[in-house]
């Protein structure tokens, strides 16, 4: 019998306890691994200097996701959650040791970057959907906007310390002395998962399905159903899909436009990546204080076209306005947790808890599904006409959908979806 004891129902209410002390650890472990990620995109920028390696370093980065993740979405929730944590964080640290062996021994390529980037995003697509799915039981649902809240000023707000942190790593310990930071931080997020149970939902459909392969496909078709016979959750993806399409690449430009156009090195690129972490530590740390909009969808939109100002300052700056851009990644981070805190609080007490894995990494892929396509125009253009291309074109998309997005019925009936939803037949 699956373990179904929810946040409400367990003994003496101890959610907390159990949820903070898995939370902590991963908080520590991820910083970790955002100072992994500066040090390798800092050392692809100043290697190549190449728009297309940066772009690509990326793209191999989200290919997990957006082609994998609906199949892990139904594996997600036919496996042990628990087991799938320690797996995949066990997995990353084993990866990122590998690495820092190369470069360690003079043996780094770029082509190895491009390896341990996708196979730690291969860990994180199977970490993220069950971390996430786990949530949903070891919180009661009238935590969770909160919650998500605190994870945007937690998660998002290491990179306050990790970019300057990793700049300085890097000064000190080179890259694979960052490596190894990441690899001792994992432990933190390993143990705790040893000694703290994890709730399993039960899904009985599981106990009559043939094969391993037969099953998930038939828990993907679900999760298919399952979002057809939802239409504001169509409309949010639409809508995500071209906005993912412009925004991702101009990210991922960002410290080439920090090196090339701003002349600065690994602190400055240190100091933008600071003022995004500060600015989702300050928009989590207001939600998870204020909760939104009544309408949470009403709190997303309000983002969205704060999200597009941000982008705007940054694509119209001249060479001598680095600091007003990092203002304007300032206001991107705020606006950022404001617009994806309120989704994912929809999404999680919405949807039924047997279904999420399936669920969220089916949104999650479909959302990326254009990604790609952005990430492979970037990186051209970029070398050809200019990065801040991208980030006026960011601002005008996002700008569209922010305002556009408050007359879609549709999208403004998002959290409008009864809890247990069944949707329609194929």
């Amino acid at each position: 019998m699956a373990d179904t004891t929810s946040p409400e129902t367990s003994p003496h209410n101890k959610w907390a306890g159990s949820f903070f002390t898995i939370w902590t650890g991963q908080a520590i472990s991820l910083l970790g691994s955002q100072m992994v990620q500066f040090a390798l995109i800092w050392w692809l920028t100043k290697t190549t200097g190449s728009a297309v390696v940066l772009t690509t370093a990326t793209l191999v980065g989200v290919l997990p996701s957006v082609v994998l993740g609906p199949f892990v979405g139904a594996l997600v929730d036919r496996w042990n959650r628990k087991r799938i944590l320690l797996f995949a964080d066990s997995g990353i640290a084993v990866v990122t040791l590998l690495l820092a062996l190369t470069f360690y021994l003079g043996w780094a390529q770029v082509w190895m970057v491009y390896l341990a980037l996708f196979l730690r995003a291969l860990g994180g697509g199977f970490h993220n959907p069950a971390m996430a799915a786990s949530t949903s039981l070891l919180v009661p649902n009238e935590h969770l906007t909160r919650i998500q809240g605190l994870n945007s000023s937690l998660y998002n707000g290491l990179n306050i310390i990790s970019a300057p942190l990793g700049a300085l790593l890097l000064e000190t310990l080179e890259v694979e002395g960052v490596l190894g930071v990441d690899v001792f931080s994992a432990f933190f997020a390993i143990i705790p998962l040893f000694f703290i149970p994890i709730p399993q939902p039960e899904n009985p459909n599981l106990a009559q399905m043939g094969s391993l392969a037969a099953s998930v496909w038939e828990d993907f078709k679900e999760g298919l159903r399952y979002i057809r016979g939802w239409p504001g959750l169509i409309a949010l993806l639409t809508m995500a899909l071209f906005l993912n399409m412009i925004i991702g690449p101009a990210f991922s430009l960002l410290p080439l436009l920090v090196q090339n156009y701003f002349g600065g090195g690994a602190l400055q690129l240190g100091w933008f990546n600071s003022a995004f972490g500060l600015g989702a530590v300050a928009g989590g740390l207001l939600l998870g204080v204020w909760g939104g909009f009544k309408k949470k969808i009403h709190t997303s939109q309000l983002g969205l076209i704060g999200v597009a100002v941000g982008m705007g300052i940054v694509g119209f700056a001249t060479e001598s306005m680095m600091l007003p851009s990092i203002g304007g990644i300032l206001l991107v981070g705020i606006t950022i947790s404001l617009t994806n805190g309120p989704i994912n609080a929809i999404l999680q007490s919405s949807v039924d808890p047997a279904m999420q894995g399936r669920v969220f990494t089916l949104v999650s892929s479909l959302a990326g599904a254009m990604s790609p396509l952005g990430l492979i125009l970037a990186g051209p253009i970029a070398d050809m006409i200019s990065i801040q291309f991208w980030y006026i074109l960011g601002c005008i998309i996002t700008l569209g959908f922010g305002i556009g997005g408050f007359f879609s019925k549709a999208l403004m009936s998002l959290e409008d979806a009864p809890t247990t939803a069944e949707a329609p037949a194929p």
